[in-house]
C-alpha cells in the first residue's frame, strides 16, 4: 500500500521545528522528503541535548532522508540545483535573502522548474519591520498574545511546550497540500509565504473575537471561565479535570456525583453566566469533594454519568492510557546504527488504516548522500563524486 503522496518528491532545507515539522507530515503521507544539511553538524536540533541524534532531532524527522551538501561549494550547489530540478516541493525557513544569495532567487527557480512549488516559512513575513529580526517559539507567542493567556503577572515565567512553531509547521503543510491541488488542476506551481507570527494569531481566533465584538481583554483565565473547565487534586493528589461546556446536564450530573445537589440552588451560581462570573465559587465548593477521595474513586464516579472527564497525565503516563494503546498512537523505529526510536503515528486516517504511513527512522546525518547523489547523476570516481550528464 502507498500512501496519498507517494511520487511527490519534497527538497527540505530547513532546522529547527517549522520546516522539519512540516517535511515529516508530508513525509508521512507517503512523500520522498529530502532533508539537506550541511556535512558539518547538520541541523541545529540534532545536538540540542548533546550527540547528532537528540530527541528533539528525531521527533521533527522521521521518514526522511538526509543529504550533506555544503552549498558554498560547487558540488553543492550544483546538486541542489539538480534537486529543484526534479522536485515537486521546496520547502524552506531560512531567514529573507538567504536563498538568493546562494544563487537560487524565486525567479530562477521558477524557471529552472515551472512545477516547483516554493514554501517559505519565516518569523515575521517577507518583509516589514521585523523582516530581519531572528524569531523563535517564545518570540512568536509574545508578539501573537498568546504568552499573555498563559504568563503569570507578577511571576512570568515561560512554560509548555512549543505552540507557535508547530502551528507553523502545520499551517506549511496545509499550504503545500493545497497548491499540490491546484497544480494538478491548473498547471500553475505557487510560491507559499507562511510566518510565524500570523501562524500563531491564526491558531486563537477566540481572543481577538472576544476583543473585537465584546471588549473582554482574554487573561489566562477567561477561556475556562467561559468553557467551565476546572481541574482538582484528588486525596492522593492526583489530579482530574472536567470540562462543562454549555450544556445544562452536564452541570447537573456535575454536582450530583461529586455529593453537592445543592450546589443547583446556590445564588451565586445557579445560571451559566453566574458560574462564568463566580468561577473561584464553583471550583472552591467542588474542591472541597474531590479531596476526600483519591482519583480511582472519582474516575469511577464519572464514568457512570454524561460528564466530559479526565484524569491529568504527566507524560510517562500517556503512553500506557488504554484508549492511546487502542489507538497504537506510539510505534516504534529501528534505525541500523542508532537503535530504536518511539514515534507518533500521524492522527489521520484514510478508510480508517495507517497502513500507509511509512516507518523509517530518522536519518543520521547524511546518511543517504552518496545515494541521492548518484539519483542525481553524480558518479564515483578516483577523486571523488563528480558531475555527470544524465540522460
Amino acid at each position: 500500500m502507498t500512501g496519498p503522496l507517494t511520487g511527490i518528491k519534497v527538497v527540505e532545507l530547513t532546522t529547527m521545528i517549522t520546516g522539519p515539522l512540516a517535511g515529516m507530515m508530508l513525509a508521512d503521507l507517503g512523500a520522498d522528503v529530502i532533508k539537506v544539511e550541511h556535512p558539518d553538524g547538520g541541523d541545529a536540533f540534532r545536538s540540542f541535548r548533546g550527540g547528532l541524534y537528540s530527541p528533539h532531532f528525531c521527533g521533527y524527522n522521521r521518514n526522511k532522508r538526509s543529504i550533506g551538501l555544503d552549498l558554498r561549494s560547487d558540488l553543492g550547489r550544483e546538486a541542489l540545483e539538480r534537486l529543484f530540478a526534479r522536485s515537486d516541493v521546496l520547502l524552506i525557513n531560512f531567514r529573507p535573502g538567504v536563498l538568493d544569495r546562494l544563487g537560487f532567487p524565486d525567479d530562477r527557480l521558477a524557471a529552472l522548474n515551472p512545477r516547483l512549488i516554493r514554501c517559505h516559512i519565516t518569523g515575521f513575513g517577507a518583509d516589514g519591520p521585523y523582516a530581519d529580526r531572528p524569531a523563535y517559539d517564545a518570540v512568536s507567542q509574545a508578539l501573537s498574545g498568546m504568552s499573555s493567556l498563559f504568563l503569570a503577572p507578577d511571576d512570568p515565567r515561560i512554560a509548555g511546550p512549543t505552540i507557535g512553531d508547530n502551528v507553523t509547521g502545520q499551517y506549511a503543510c496545509h499550504g503545500i497540500l493545497a497548491a499540490l491541488f491546484e497544480r494538478e488542476r491548473t498547471g500553475t506551481a505557487r510560491r507559499i509565504d507562511v510566518n510565524m507570527l500570523e501562524s500563531t494569531i491564526a491558531f486563537m481566533p477566540d481572543p481577538f473575537g472576544y476583543f473585537t465584538q465584546m471588549n473582554l481583554v482574554s487573561d489566562p483565565y477567561l477561556r475556562p471561565h467561559t468553557s467551565q473547565s476546572y481541574a482538582f487534586r484528588c486525596a492522593d493528589r492526583k489530579l482530574i479535570t472536567v470540562h462543562l461546556s454549555s450544556q445544562a446536564k452536564f452541570w447537573e450530573d456535575f454536582v450530583a456525583t461529586i455529593g453537592r445537589p445543592d450546589m443547583l440552588e446556590h445564588p451565586d451560581i445557579k445560571t451559566r453566566m453566574q458560574r462564568i462570573d463566580n468561577y473561584d465559587v464553583v471550583h472552591r465548593l467542588a474542591a472541597a469533594e474531590f479531596i476526600k477521595h483519591p482519583r480511582t474513586h472519582w474516575l469511577e464516579a464519572f464514568a457512570r454519568v454524561d460528564v466530559p472527564f479526565a484524569q491529568v497525565y504527566d507524560v510517562t503516563e500517556v503512553l500506557d492510557d488504554p484508549q492511546v494503546r487502542h489507538l497504537e498512537t506510539f510505534f516504534n523505529l529501528e534505525h541500523p546504527v542508532m537503535g530504536k526510536v518511539t514515534a507518533i503515528r500521524r492522527p489521520v486516517r484514510f478508510d480508517g488504516s495507517r497502513a500507509d504511513q511509512p516507518a523509517m527512522a530518522p536519518p543520521t546525518l547524511g546518511e543517504h548522500t552518496r545515494e541521492i547523489l548518484r539519483e542525481l547523476g553524480f558518479e564515483q570516481n578516483e577523486t571523488g563524486l563528480t558531475a555527470q550528464e544524465t540522460s
